[in-house]
């Protein structure tokens, strides 16, 4: 499954009211860690297919980035059943980033 791009409607719908594990990345444009994990977020969206791999743009989405406490990006954070469960800031490398999702 690839990545999808979420906003506030999608990502209720595919974050939050889904019974899932979910994988969000929390990014911006000109952010240069953003652009070194973009990635391996893609990476782990092609290799786990029972994982929903999402991006928020923290420049179009603002209301989910303070929503969320997001103040530095790159900003990955795990959900479960709808619920965060883990969070990282900055780059990491992918084995760090998959076992959120474990």
């Amino acid at each position: 499954m690839s990545e999808i791009r979420l906003d506030n409607q999608t990502f209720a719908d595919k974050i939050l009211k889904e019974n899932t594990v979910a994988l969000v990345d929390f990014y911006a444009d000109w952010c240069g860690p953003c652009k070194m994990v973009a990635p391996i977020i893609e990476e782990i969206a092609e290799e786990y297919e029972d994982v929903v791999v999402g991006k928020i743009n923290v420049d179009e989405n603002i209301e989910l980035a303070t929503k969320y406490g997001v103040s530095s990006i790159p900003t990955i954070i795990a959900f479960k059943n709808g619920v965060e469960s883990s969070r990282i800031i900055g780059y990491r490398p992918k084995e760090e980033i998959e076992k959120m999702i474990m």
